[in-house]
């Protein structure tokens, strides 16, 4: 089960400007997923000349019960969005709350489907 949790998914349908990977194959489990990789995913919608990017990222988990992709945050966050947002993160245990987040999303759209 693969959940893009958007308003309008088309806003991701294409490859990443870029990718922040804040856990890769690590395997470990929460509340009976198992995660395999948590990362934050850029992408520039615009450019203005003022304001800069308009950056969109987003929050990716893949765990073995399938993946979620979520807004983290978006607007004209001026250049290195991306790397600032993943310093953030790591820096205030920000990783686990995106986990936690994404496996109550999972839950709910397992749960719905029986």
């Amino acid at each position: 089960m693969n959940i893009i949790d958007l308003h309008d998914p088309q806003r991701i349908n294409r490859k990443p400007d870029e990718v922040v990977v804040l856990i890769s194959a690590g395997s470990f489990a929460e509340q009976g997923f198992l995660i395999n990789t948590v990362e934050l995913r850029l992408y520039v919608e615009k450019n203005d000349e003022k304001l800069g990017p308009y950056s969109l990222i987003t929050s990716f988990v893949g765990t073995d019960k399938g993946s979620v992709e979520m807004i983290y945050d978006e607007g004209f966050r001026g250049d290195d969005s991306l790397k600032r947002a993943a310093l953030f993160l790591k820096s205030n245990l920000g990783i686990s709350g995106l986990i936690l987040r994404s496996i109550i999303t999972l839950r709910d759209k397992i749960e719905n489907q029986k």
